[in-house]
């Protein structure tokens, strides 16, 4: 399916969960398009009936978030605010850069995304795959902590000018700097669904995290 047209869930032969019939209104920490998509994509076969908006709030973490508790505190913090708008889940997803424990030049950080999914009294986390920008963005986003957005975009339109899937935008609002990487494969908004669903599980299972006193 077109990745431009969101995410359709595909019927399987196993069970669907049954955890989020009743969620009317999710409230996302960002105006940020991808990252809507992304959680309306996610909660599509799970509550289809949810009016899913999103609303700006302050992540209270550094614009360029390094190290997975910042990641972490950023998502919570953005996930907590949305609710606290006025919803029956708030959702917050924050990427950031964690750095790597390992021997070799490089890599020495990865990408990561992080989505917080919450309703007041529950918590649930989910991670998104991790890639590697190009050694020459890591150091300023994480020695001067400048944006990586805005770096990469310069940094594509100096190696690559215009050309590829989604050159002529801006990463942060399109497929992402992950799209423009992986040619369109992988967009920002596929990128973060894969963290809201996983942020998702212990919602959709209540039973077996010993949440039968909650909402579901």
């Amino acid at each position: 399916m077109n990745a431009a047209r969101g995410y359709r869930h595909e019927p399987s032969d196993g069970p669907v969960p049954r955890g989020l019939g009743w969620v009317r209104s999710v409230r996302v920490g960002t105006l940020n398009r991808p990252k809507l998509g992304a959680a309306r994509a996610a909660l599509r076969p799970y509550a289809p009936q949810a009016c899913v908006l999103g609303t700006e709030v302050d992540s209270g973490v550094s614009e360029q978030p390094v190290g997975f508790d910042e990641i972490l505190r950023g998502a919570e913090t953005r996930a907590r605010a949305a609710l606290a708008a006025g919803a029956d889940l708030g959702i917050g997803i924050e990427d950031g850069l964690v750095p790597l424990d390992v021997t070799a030049d490089e890599p020495r950080h990865l990408n990561l995304g992080c989505a917080v999914v919450t309703d007041g009294s529950r918590l649930g986390v989910g991670l998104s795959s991790g890639f590697a920008y190009p050694p020459d963005l890591t150091g300023p986003a994480t020695e001067r902590r400048e944006p990586i957005g805005p770096l990469f975009d310069r940094f594509w339109t100096q190696h690559r000018g215009a050309r590829g899937a989604g050159a002529a935008e801006v990463s942060g609002r399109s497929i992402g700097n992950v799209g423009k990487l992986t040619g369109g494969v992988l967009t920002r908004q596929e990128y973060g669904r894969h963290a809201v669903i996983c942020a998702l599980v212990r919602f959709l299972h209540p039973d077996l995290y010993g949440d039968l006193g909650s909402s579901a």
